[in-house]
């Protein structure tokens, strides 16, 4: 495997010098006196060590030997209970958590920056954590005090972990057919019965007890969505002392053949009369599982940054290792028998794509991390509006974008291997199969695509995205003067004129043909997700050329961050013409074949 190294330098440009975290956290009541610079740093660099040490070697042994079931048990590749039990002794799964139960009280920002170092150094052990997380925050948000006391508090301390339990066979994205039912009994509990399929972590040896937080209908709910309903189902009861007692009518009955992610036990889980109980009101599961959702969104938005990352890490460590041919304007190395392959232009593109995506991804990530802590406990309700509706329109856009970056990068990281990088000692074919799985879990691509455009997009009335042009418009205004930056804001204005445009098109076609809005959808993201990357490389490049001018000891570094913002203006912008060429030609191709005439 490509050996694994934290890139703290750029997270912390990102998280000091472009977004300001402490300057802006210092405004916030609840983050005044325990978020700084250097208590930042400082667990960065612990979770850096971690990651670097304890889990990247635990990488490629999780993939060999995956996971195994034996009646109902399943056991964790070599090593990860033990890095799980590190893991919590290092106080991370309490980070964000509530102080009331045992948490720290820090912000999403810090976990999010925690998560890309986790992913990237093993990606299938990092799930185990992050499924608990977002069971956290839905009983956080939703649970009764007693739920909190009982299930949110041991899991805060690490001790029992979480899941997500939405899919079946007939209901993937389509929640509004799920069929599991609960059935009341007469000491206020349910009784949970159906399959769920696809469960991240859903039976494990990392800790005694998992909480499932299940999707499933009461007796005589509405149908479709609005008639699900949420409950805690726990591996083990828990009685009233809060120890665990008999194990639960729920089974682990097989668990998925995956194409990577071998480390991470995805399952089969069998509900026959297990006892659950109710989270938030009857029939409004959905809405409870959205705090859950978005949060896994997010997460996965994070998975494809680090696929990034660590796909770049590698191909670049072998490019300037790897010897093969001379540069076409001469030997570079006259004293070896040939270049190393990091001087030829083909090559350089792809490490520069990858570097792009990757800076670029984690700018967007913390990005929209900073906003979920803005919504969350900022005292400025018009500032809170703002960021809530920047999240919405985002989520979607970081989730499909960059983990389409993320596979891309992946691609990249083989082709620079040559036919290395299809041999599994090496590692990079790992981190495609690995990142295959993030553009399809928590909303395909195609379905993130939908929600941009139908939902946040036009149903809005175009309100959404005029929150986010009005951002660019301001950075464009305000730096108009900035004469290293004039290649960046002209661009960004063309951009902005060319995305109200083709909304506008879109919205009148849709008003003759709705299938306008599901032909143009995907090509609309794409087009949306590299305006917005070019929002944040422009904020980039502006940070690095004023350091430039101020003069600094880290000139290498600001220099690097103006070349690859170059780069990306100049080589992968110009991919929103594709998209908007492609926009503009309708459905009509798409949906004209019968569909018993694609293959004869």
């Amino acid at each position: 495997m490509p050996a694994y190294k934290a890139p703290l330098r750029d997270m912390q440009f990102v998280l000091h010098e472009l977004l300001q975290t402490e300057q802006l956290y210092q405004q916030m009541p609840k983050y005044q006196e325990n978020v700084s610079l250097e208590l930042i740093n400082q667990y960065l660099e612990v979770a850096a060590d971690f990651c670097e040490n304890e889990l990247a070697p635990l990488n490629r042994i999780g993939d060999q030997q995956g996971c195994h079931l034996d009646k109902g048990k399943v056991t964790t590749p070599d090593g990860f209970k033990e890095a799980y039990q590190k893991y919590t002794e290092l106080g991370f799964t309490s980070l964000t958590a509530d102080t009331a139960y045992g948490g720290q009280g820090l912000p999403t920002l810090l976990r999010i920056s925690i998560s890309e170092m986790l992913c990237g150094s093993n990606w299938a052990w990092a799930m185990y954590q992050g499924l608990s997380h977002g069971a956290m925050r839905t009983i956080e948000h939703h649970g009764t005090e007693e739920q909190k006391q009982t299930y949110l508090t041991q899991l805060v301390s690490g001790k029992w972990t979480g899941t997500m339990c939405l899919t079946e066979a007939q209901a993937g994205s389509d929640l509004g057919l799920v069929r599991t039912k609960a059935e009341p009994n007469e000491d206020g509990s349910y009784s949970i019965t159906g399959e769920k399929i696809f469960i991240s972590a859903g039976e494990h040896d990392l800790t005694e007890n998992i909480i499932h937080i299940v999707l499933a209908r009461l007796p005589n709910a509405p149908a479709g969505t609005k008639g699900i309903s949420l409950f805690i189902v726990p591996k083990f009861n828990v009685d009233e002392a809060g120890n665990l007692a008999d194990r639960n009518r729920v089974v682990c009955s097989a668990i998925e053949h995956k194409m990577g992610i071998h480390g991470n036990a995805t399952c089969v889980l069998n509900f026959d009369g297990a006892k659950g109980f109710l989270i938030g009101p009857e029939h409004r599961g959905l809405n409870c599982m959205f705090t859950f959702m978005n949060t896994a969104r997010i997460g996965t938005a994070v998975q494809g940054l680090a696929a990034s990352e660590i796909s770049f890490q590698g191909a670049l460590t072998y490019a300037k290792d790897r010897l093969a041919m001379r540069s076409l304007s001469g030997a570079k190395y006259p004293d070896k028998n040939a270049d190393p392959i990091i001087v030829h232009p083909a090559v350089r593109t792809m490490l520069m794509t990858q570097k792009a995506f990757s800076e670029g991804g984690r700018a967007l990530a913390y990005f929209l991390a900073q906003h979920a802590d803005i919504l969350e406990v900022s005292n400025n309700p018009e500032q809170q509006k703002l960021s809530d509706e920047l999240l919405a329109f985002l989520t979607p856009i970081a989730k499909a974008f960059l983990t389409e970056s993320g596979n891309e990068s992946a691609k990249h990281g083989v082709q620079v291997f040559g036919g290395h990088g299809f041999i599994a000692e090496h590692g990079m074919e790992q981190i495609v199969r690995d990142a295959r799985i993030s553009t399809l879990y928590e909303g395909t691509t195609e379905i993130q695509a939908l929600d941009l455009l139908a939902r946040k997009v036009l149903k809005s009335g175009g309100k959404l995205l005029q929150n986010m042009i009005q951002l660019i418009e301001e950075f464009v205004e305000h730096h108009s003067g900035h004469t290293a930056l004039i290649p960046y804001t002209e661009k960004l204005t063309e951009l902005t004129k060319q995305w109200n445009g083709i909304t506008q098109e879109i919205s009148e076609k849709a008003k003759q043909s709705p299938e306008e809005i599901g032909a143009a959808s995907v090509d609309y993201l794409y087009f949306s997700s590299y305006v917005v990357f070019a929002y944040l490389w422009a904020r980039m490049a502006q940070v690095a050329d004023e350091k430039l001018q101020a003069g600094t000891s880290d000139e290498q570094f600001y220099r690097a961050k103006l070349t690859t913002a170059k780069f990306f203006y100049q080589k992968l912008l110009i991919r929103t013409q594709t998209h908007l060429a492609a926009i503009r030609s309708g459905a009509e191709s798409v949906m004209e074949l019968e569909q018993n005439h694609f293959c004869f």
